[in-house]
Formats: C-alpha cells, sequence, structure tokens
C-alpha cells in the first residue's frame, strides 16, 4: 500500500466520499479493503486515512454514539453499526449556545468568496433547518456576524482551484527573506499543522513548496489548468518541514535554553555539550531561513557553520542591534568572526 502516489483532494470531496463510505461498509460487513478502495477509485492508502477519521463520527460523543470502525489490514469491520440505525435515533437537542454558534458559522462559511454555488445553496438550506429545530434559541444568532478575515478567500479561491484543477497566481511574503515575489503555483492540497498551508508546485522554483495561506498578499485563479508531477503526498502530522538528504547540512549551537530547538526542528543528529546545551545538525532547503532562528535564540545558540551562514547572522545581529542603540552597525565581540554568539 505504502509509496504509491495519492492524487490531491480537498476537504469538501473527502467528505463526500466518507458519507458515501459509511453506507457502503453498513451494507458490506468484513469488505476487503482493496474492494472499496477499487470501488471509490482511490488508493488503499487513502482509504485507510478515512478510516482512522471515522471513529471520530457519530451521532454525539457519547460513549457508544460514535462509530466502532477498524481493519486488520485486509479487511473493514464496523462493530455498531446499529448506532446509525432509526431505533438509535434521538431527536436534534441543541442548546442555545450550541444553536448560536452553528448558525453564525453556517451563516459566515456561506459568504466566503470562492464557494460553490451548489454548495451555497444546500448550506443555506441547513441552516434554515437548523433554524426551525432551535426555535427561539435561533433569535440570539440574528443579532451577531463574523468577518473572515483575508486567509479566508485565499482558502476559498485554493479550494476551488484544487477542486477545478486551475493554476493559482499568487504575490507571497516570504518573512526569511523580508520580500514580495509573484509565482504561479499549480496547487496540490491544503494542509494545517498549527496554520493553514497550500502545498503546491511552484512554476518560479520548478519545486514543490508549502504556502502559509495568511502570508498570500493578492491571489487570482488562472485558466490554465493545473498539472503537478505525480509526487507522493508526505506524512506532515509531525512536522511541516521536513528536510531531504540533499539539502544543505547546518549546525547550531545551543545553551541550555535553547534545547527547545531540537524538539522543534527535524535534525540528523543532537549531541550533548559539557554546559549542558546541544551541537544540532539539521538540513534545510533554505539555510538563510535560520538566520531568524539564531536571533531569536540571542545568547542561548550561535550558528557554526556553513560560515557563509554564521557570518551572515552576525551582521543580521549587529544590524539589529544598531537599530536599537542607533548607532552604525558594530561587530560582535568576545567570539571569533564565523562563530558568532547571536
Amino acid at each position: 500500500m505504502a509509496g504509491k502516489p495519492v492524487r490531491p483532494v480537498n476537504a469538501i470531496d473527502q467528505t463526500r466520499r466518507m458519507l458515501s463510505l459509511v453506507t457502503y461498509l453498513r451494507e458490506r460487513p468484513g469488505a476487503r479493503i482493496k474492494d472499496v478502495a477499487r470501488a471509490f477509485g482511490i488508493t488503499e492508502d487513502e482509504l485507510v486515512s478515512d478510516l482512522d477519521l471515522l471513529p471520530m463520527c457519530g451521532t454525539s460523543f457519547r460513549g457508544g454514539d460514535l462509530l466502532d470502525i477498524d481493519t486488520d489490514g485486509e479487511r473493514i469491520w464496523w462493530h455498531n453499526p446499529a448506532a446509525l440505525g432509526e431505533e438509535a435515533a434521538e431527536p436534534l437537542r441543541l442548546a442555545a449556545d450550541e444553536a448560536t454558534a452553528l448558525l453564525v458559522a453556517a451563516r459566515a462559511v456561506s459568504t466566503l468568496p470562492g464557494l460553490r454555488e451548489s454548495d451555497r445553496q444546500a448550506l443555506l438550506r441547513a441552516t434554515a433547518k437548523v433554524e426551525t429545530a432551535a426555535g427561539e434559541a435561533a433569535g440570539a444568532s440574528a443579532r451577531l456576524s463574523v468577518t473572515f478575515e483575508s486567509e479566508g478567500g485565499v482558502f476559498a479561491d485554493v479550494d476551488r482551484a484544487i477542486s477545478e484543477r486551475r493554476r493559482l497566481w499568487i504575490r507571497y511574503y516570504s518573512p526569511a527573506r523580508d520580500e514580495v515575489t509573484e509565482r504561479e503555483i499549480d496547487p496540490i492540497r491544503l494542509v494545517s499543522v498549527g496554520h493553514t498551508y497550500v502545498e503546491a508546485w511552484c512554476r518560479r522554483s520548478e519545486a514543490r513548496r508549502t504556502f502559509r495561506l495568511d502570508r498570500v498578499a493578492e491571489i487570482r485563479i488562472l485558466d490554465e489548468p493545473s498539472a503537478p508531477p505525480e509526487v507522493e503526498l508526505r506524512d506532515l502530522s509531525q512536522a511541516l518541514v521536513q528536510p531531504a538528504a540533499e539539502d544543505p547540512e547546518v549546525v547550531i549551537e545551543v545553551g541550555p535554553g535553547g534545547r527547545w530547538v531540537a524538539e522543534y526542528y527535524p535534525h540528523d543528529s543532537a549531541d550533548e555539550l559539557p554546559d549542558g546545551g546541544l551541537r544540532i545538525t539539521l538540513r534545510t532547503p533554505d539555510p538563510a531561513s535560520l538566520r531568524r532562528l539564531a536571533l531569536r535564540l540571542g545568547r542561548d545558540g550561535r550558528i557554526v557553520s556553513p560560515p557563509e551562514l554564521a557570518d551572515s547572522a552576525r551582521r543580521a545581529a549587529a544590524e539589529a542591534l544598531a537599530a536599537y542603540d542607533d548607532t552604525p552597525p558594530r561587530a560582535v565581540h568576545g567570539v571569533p568572526d564565523g562563530q558568532e554568539r547571536v
């Protein structure tokens, strides 16, 4: 199962598929994974990913109401299909705060630019049903409204581009270089790891890149079709940044107050130092992005190699000090060139 490229999919398509999957599995106890994957036109890896999510779904979060679905690697077993039976169903009861939150959120989502009209109409119909079920409790929601920040519009455009397989043009701010660039990208998928990102094939760099949505200054959906190369999707559950073996090597030494770097950044090695610190060896496709880390560490860390990056970090630290002191940039004393503690 592992190692096969997984086709791009967005959250809406996955939700639709999982709703159909529930009905399919209920009618076919002990179905084989390969048969179900073939029936839905997806890879076995995608199916297993869906199965990992289904046990978090159900009629409520009370014991016994969540779907008890698992697999032995070959077959899929649903141990409590009666949990969704009519005999187990209970009337929908929403507290006033639940009804208010649900209705306000639904109305806000329905105004998102880029939302497909069929999805918007389905959402509005569902909202009307919730209003009827909530009765007087729905009154408070009419006095509240939510306006999404710009990221909401970016999300909708990216989601639409993925669904329609179209290329995107973006103006993107890179904090590591403190610059805004224009580029065309072929979006692959949306991911959420602390922030929301789009993983895409960047036509400017001709490589896979990940862009944070709240750093997209401007976005347009192009008429040109999106055609990213077939790539194996990475598991981003542990970390967004996953360096490749061919990426440049960077060595950083941190004191006891900087040991958190080894927990936050994927690395090749972390060797103990006599003062309780660590000598960390890591790889990154963009070593210059670590200058910001060096400034953040301050006295708790320094870049050891490559020398040019250490020099760059030293200059950035000197310029930052000069900005505070209102004096010309000066050298940082007490540490040899290329080994500056920043």
